[in-house]
């Protein structure tokens, strides 16, 4: 018997404390609301989530998520809030508290605080594509367009010289002749929870793509990302 509710998604919103680069960053007002205020709000408005979930390890962020209407089920061990944690076993960790409740989820939908700018739409076309390939994929992920490019101007250093990091075959002179390249963003991303469960990585599975427009792809890591989102978020009426 497939123990799997083929209809139900787990939505995990991962907020821990001690940021860095902006202090106090996952609850620090952002267009006039804490900044989780707005990928609660985008999660809620879709029908196809019952649900969202917090990942915290700070009772301060679950309190203040529960405010705007997310569940806080748990607390995150703080082995799994630390600075060089991997997202990857706090998804882990959510599946299995899930699991141990009797709540079993045939896919994970993880949507990052720091992607502020995103829209309803964005998590949809997650995952309708999902929905249309779901024999085929393992994960969704976003992706938008790259600045940068390997073929032609992203170099690595090796024994103090520098070379393209694709630079074994130097055919490429101009970037509109370079292989198209995508960021991968912190919009969305949709996991079959087997794989999370099975595999030590996202890319050991298959994986499919959403592109987002490079607007709402921002992700609040510094300062000034931070200043940039509340830009555009008041002059590009997103």
């Amino acid at each position: 018997m497939n123990i799997y509710n083929k209809n139900k998604i787990l939505c995990l919103i991962c907020a821990r404390s001690g940021s860095k680069g902006v202090k106090n960053k996952n609850i620090k007002k952002f267009h006039g609301k804490p900044l989780i205020y707005w990928t609660i709000k985008q999660a809620k408005s879709l029908p196809e989530i019952k649900d969202v979930f917090i990942s915290t390890d700070s009772k301060k962020i679950g309190n203040v998520a529960k405010k705007y209407g997310a569940k806080v089920p748990f607390l995150r061990p703080k082995k799994l809030a630390k600075d060089n944690s991997k997202e990857w076993d706090v998804w882990k960790h959510a599946i299995n508290f899930f699991e141990s409740k009797k709540k079993y989820f045939e896919t994970i939908l993880v949507l990052p605080v720091t992607s502020p700018l995103r829209n309803k739409n964005d998590i949809r076309n997650c995952i309708n594509k999902f929905k249309k390939q779901k024999k085929k994929v393992d994960a969704i992920v976003t992706i938008t367009d790259s600045s940068r490019n390997p073929y032609f101007n992203i170099v690595s250093e090796n024994n103090g010289f520098i070379n393209l990091v694709k630079g074994s075959n130097k055919k490429y002179f101009t970037r509109g002749t370079a292989p198209k390249v995508y960021d991968l963003c912190t919009v969305a991303f949709l996991v079959k929870t087997r794989l999370i469960k099975t595999k030590r990585h996202l890319f050991d599975g298959k994986i499919k793509s959403v592109y987002i427009p490079k607007e709402r792809s921002v992700d609040i890591d510094t300062p000034l990302d931070f200043k940039f989102a509340e830009f555009l978020k008041k002059n590009a009426n997103l």
